[in-house]
């Protein structure tokens, strides 16, 4: 099989892409595979490093900020270019099918493939579909929902539930054991984070729980993000608290947590998901649509998990919340029951069998 792949812009676009190349690769060791991505975000590092073709397009997100208004207009011309070379490439490449995993550098490579009578696949990870994908639904010949309830804002466009590509890495994933973060065997662990560089905003609101951790019979790993790992540092702490600025496979640690506290971004949630951990979610208000509010508000609804508004978050709420979710029986089995009942194991297949179904 030979396939073009695109997604852009952040790690919730790029890792799902990914691991939907891992899939193609398993299922057909010899498929080409070509990436395009922005000339200027982390997939033109992160897809480069992981052996695979890459060639990048310059192109830039739309802004309401008036003082980017002249890159706006300049960007009208940057897409028609990029359309203009993802055809040459294609006509040079000649893929079976493009696929789209989110973000703005996928507008131009998906309508490129349009117009030359490629199949297109997309995939949308979060609960509310992002403008590239919305506005991608009249190139596209099938779309990949991680949310059943997304299909409404698709209206009556071809729609298959597939889950998010990273939860079937997740589960391949080498457990790694909280010992080696000098966590304790015999207690109970709350695993903390909010993304590889961290937050200020989180680091704040949490810095006070952390301080008021004394004798508590779990412990806490708390990752502040390499950015603030040198403030937490200087912090004195309970012996209950380990704080750590990085984990590489984040996945694997998850394993051998009993609790977890993070943002509502689609891979996390996909990946706590299919690994059955309760889980306290803090949906971050800065993102478009608001759409980690609605990623945790699915999980909430369902019983499989909590979430706490950032505006509503204290040490009281939260000290409560981890202490039900690590000592409520009854609740712990009810929320693996539901996070069981959530999750999609197979999601990367199903999207290999659905491409498939398109070519053949």
């Amino acid at each position: 099989m030979r396939v073009i792949i695109t997604a852009g812009g952040t790690g919730g676009h790029i890792y799902p892409a990914l691991a939907i190349v891992n899939k193609i690769k398993e299922m057909e060791p010899k498929s080409e595979i070509l990436y395009i991505g922005t000339h200027n975000r982390m997939e033109k590092d992160i897809v480069p490093s992981k052996g695979i073709k890459y060639i990048p397009l310059e192109i830039y997100g739309l802004s309401t900020s008036l003082k980017l208004m002249g890159r706006n207009i300049k960007n009208v011309f940057l897409i028609q270019a990029a359309v203009k070379k993802c055809q040459a490439i294609m006509d040079e490449f000649k893929p079976d099918i493009v696929i789209g995993v989110g973000g703005y550098v996928t507008y131009p490579v998906i309508k490129a493939a349009h117009l030359k009578g490629i199949k297109t696949f997309i995939h949308e990870q979060n609960s509310i579909p992002g403008k590239a994908n919305k506005g991608l639904l009249k190139y596209t010949d099938l779309v990949g929902i991680s949310f059943a309830d997304s299909k409404k804002y698709f209206g009556n466009h071809p729609t298959v539930l597939t889950g998010n590509p990273v939860s079937e890495n997740a589960l391949k994933i080498k457990k790694i054991s909280k010992e080696n973060y000098g966590l304790s065997k015999n207690k109970k662990a709350v695993l903390i984070f909010n993304g590889s560089l961290g937050s200020k905003t989180m680091n704040d609101l949490f810095l006070s729980y952390l301080k008021d951790i004394k004798d508590e019979d779990y412990e806490v790993l708390y990752i502040t993000g390499k950015t603030f790992y040198d403030t937490f540092k200087k912090e004195r702490f309970s012996p209950n608290v380990h704080i750590v600025d990085y984990v590489e496979d984040l996945s694997g640690l998850m394993k051998d947590m009993d609790c977890i506290v993070a943002r509502a971004g689609a891979s996390t949630v996909a990946e706590i998901t299919a690994l059955n951990i309760p889980a306290i979610f803090i949906p971050s208000p800065y993102v478009a649509n608001n759409h980690q509010y609605y990623n945790a508000l699915s999980i909430k609804e369902a019983n499989a998990g909590r979430m706490i508004e950032e505006d509503k978050l204290t040490k009281e709420a939260l000290k409560e919340n981890i202490h039900e979710l690590l000592t409520d029986q009854e609740l712990i089995k009810t929320m693996k029951k539901n996070l069981k009942a959530l999750s999609i194991d197979d999601s990367a297949t199903i999207i290999y069998n659905e491409i498939k179904k398109l070519i053949n």
